[in-house]
């Protein structure tokens, strides 16, 4: 039954992982880009790191797969959100298709 649940859980994490890497291609902007991958890739990686620890089972193991997921979703948000801010300030604009750019007068 568990390898049923790692089977899927493995599966999901990298339809994710592959969901990320077709938004990298697909995407108009530096800023979309930087959105397909930040969500998609840290749902990717986390559902990963949870099916390594039901595989496992093991309490160390669960305890450092945990903790690196922890470690994902508290730096990834931050990670893009000040590579997107020192991108806008450095000048890339978002694409054309981009009707409100909220930024415009504050920076």
């Amino acid at each position: 039954m568990t390898d049923l649940l790692v089977y899927a859980l493995v599966s999901l994490g990298i339809f994710f992982l592959f969901i990320a890497a077709i938004g990298v291609v697909r995407m108009p902007d530096l800023y979309n880009r930087m959105h397909a991958t930040s969500k998609a890739g840290t749902l990717g990686v986390g559902l990963i790191l949870v099916a390594v620890a039901v595989f496992y089972q093991e309490l160390s193991v669960a305890a450092r797969a945990l903790s690196a997921l922890a470690f994902i979703i508290l730096t990834a948000p931050v990670a893009a959100h000040a590579l997107g801010r020192a991108a806008y300030l450095s000048g890339v604009r978002p694409c054309q298709d981009t009707y409100i750019d909220e930024l415009a007068g504050h920076y």
